[in-house]
């Protein structure tokens, strides 16, 4: 399959912080998903309630790896691959945070048709830990209304 698909995307985000875990989000919006050879690209558009309006939101998803790039209000390029730390920036309008990443879990059963992918990581400023962080996305294709 080589085709855009219109897609329903739902992501669950949590952070803990401190060890205090926020109340985490949730976003159900859609997008575009493209298959081809086993390499995996989904996208959309952030809205008002991400704080990120106008952002696009790329997802690469390859065997081991997996790549999140924004471009817009926020503009950044993060790497999860397992057991692998990865610095990133993370620019916005008021500047540039210059981050690191590690993968603590990559769990990825997406296919032709979606499916359901799970990242947990650690973020870190400075090489002091920040955050850990956790993603549940699924992914279905849209019904065709008859």
């Amino acid at each position: 399959m080589e085709e855009n698909k219109d897609v329903m995307i739902t992501i669950k985000s949590s952070q803990l912080i401190d060890g205090t875990e926020n109340d985490g989000s949730e976003l159900i919006t859609q997008g575009k998903y493209y298959y081809r050879d086993g390499t995996i690209l989904f996208s959309y558009t952030e809205s008002d309630l991400t704080g990120l309006d106008g952002t696009q939101t790329m997802f690469l998803i390859k065997p081991g790896e997996v790549v999140l790039s924004r471009k817009g209000a926020v503009n950044s390029r993060m790497v999860f691959r397992p057991g692998e730390n990865n610095r990133f920036s993370y620019q916005t309008e008021y500047g540039v945070l210059h981050l690191g990443l590690d993968t603590r879990r990559l769990d990825c059963a997406l296919d032709e048709h979606g499916g359901s992918m799970e990242i947990e990581y650690d973020l870190d400023f400075e090489r002091s830990l920040y955050s850990r962080n956790s993603f549940k996305i699924n992914v279905k294709e849209k019904e065709l209304k008859s």
